[in-house]
């Protein structure tokens, strides 16, 4: 039942006096929703929440402190998943994240949090899951088991793919993480306009206006976040400023497709957590296989068996050559993860890349397309992360929200 037509309960737990008077007042004037305040700390709870049988709840808590951590879990198991569960926080990492995401939390946000972003929230953990997956941006992110088998070919023309599959109205965002040696604008003969020296220092500067003017646009109305390439430089970033530009991303993009490196940053867990899909991009020889089978263990030890990849071999060829490897010995050696080949099309690609157009304006019958578009494109790949993860898509983009 939408919200507009019953009324709800929302109970907020906290002991900040500015928050809670902020969320009273932003509150206040709704007909549909009446804010019951419980005035505890998380770990001082004792049936307060089972007692006013909540439509959903906000907990204020400090995600830097296991000791709330464990009390919202103990919470989350006596509500056992029958209440959404909104996490307001003040601190904010990668390891809280996980843990977040495992125990299927609503929403997360950070303060200072606007009046308007903790509504909608409560809103959409009120009508429940399923209701508003269509505003949710769907996450397609492409890592490389080595360099050279074509994981930014393949992520852009992805890309092309979903734009041109997509409604009328819909927008595609390509994100280069390869931050230092990026080569997605090269590759479509695009300005990289993402300056992250701008922004690293105070991740909360970057908004609407500012992501608008590092975007560059690809005549087929592709949209790319890239940043000029910096090859003598070997860095990290802040995982808050990765966060937050995802964030702003997938907020306002209906389709992001992310072109990662193949180093492990510290961030990499978090991008992988949020990710709806995550395609680890091989060819066909045993040390690229052994380190695709070396990164789906990295995946699973790292962020969990939430974190699901698929496996699309590059350059495939079906025919098993003297002393080569068969489609039969790739399956068993990736265990399940084999989601398909794409065919070795050499020349197509080459003229795809130096034109910086998409595959099927060249060719729209060429092998390479059918078989990626067999692979990305929704409804057809035929794996179980397409139905089984639709609660893991809705909180990707949730896992990226920061509010400024």
């Amino acid at each position: 039942m939408d919200v507009d037509k019953a009324h709800k309960t929302i109970v907020l737990v906290s002991t900040d006096s500015d928050f809670l008077k902020e969320t009273r007042t932003a509150f206040a004037a709704s007909e549909a929703i009446e804010l019951t305040v419980v005035q505890k700390n998380i770990g001082d709870l004792h049936g307060e929440i089972i007692q006013a049988e909540p439509g959903a709840v906000i907990v204020d808590l400090d995600a830097a402190r296991v000791a709330e951590l464990d009390a919202l879990q103990r919470l989350m198991r006596r509500i056992e998943g029958r209440v959404p569960v909104l996490v307001v926080s003040g601190t904010f990492d990668a390891a809280a994240a996980r843990i977040l995401v495992q125990l299927k939390v609503a929403d997360f946000l950070i303060k200072p949090v606007t009046t308007a972003d903790l509504v909608r929230s409560c809103i959409r953990a009120l009508k429940g899951p399923g209701r508003d997956e269509q505003s949710e941006a769907r996450i397609h992110s492409f890592v490389p088991a080595a360099g050279g088998v074509g994981n930014t070919t393949l992520a852009l023309q992805t890309a092309f793919q979903l734009h041109a599959a997509a409604e009328e109205g819909a927008s595609t965002c390509v994100v280069d993480l390869n931050l230092q040696q990026g080569a997605c604008a090269e590759y479509l003969d695009l300005e990289p306009r993402f300056d992250i020296t701008e922004v690293e220092n105070q991740p909360e500067r970057l908004d609407r206006q500012l992501l608008e003017v590092m975007l560059s646009q690809h005549q087929s109305g592709l949209y790319v976040l890239a940043a000029p390439a910096r090859p003598t430089e070997m860095r990290t970033f802040d995982t808050d400023v990765v966060v937050r530009m995802l964030d702003l991303v997938s907020a306002y993009f209906d389709n992001v497709v992310i072109d990662m490196p193949r180093t492990w940053f510290p961030w990499t867990e978090t991008v992988l957590l949020g990710s709806n899909k995550i395609y680890i991009v091989t060819e066909l020889t045993v040390p690229c296989l052994r380190n695709t089978q070396r990164l789906i263990q990295a995946c699973h030890q790292s962020a969990g068996k939430e974190v699901d990849p698929g496996v699309i071999v590059n350059r495939f060829e079906s025919r098993r050559f003297d002393g080569g490897v068969s489609q039969a010995d790739i399956e068993a050696l990736l265990d399940g993860h084999f989601v398909g080949g794409i065919a070795n099309n050499y020349k197509l690609v080459r003229e795809a890349v130096d034109r910086g157009l998409p595959l099927h304006e060249i060719d729209p019958n060429a092998n390479v397309v059918a078989d990626l578009r067999r692979i990305v494109l929704p409804g057809q790949t035929g794996r179980r992360d397409d139905a089984g993860r639709s609660s893991l898509l809705a909180y990707g983009r949730r896992l990226f929200r920061r509010t400024g």
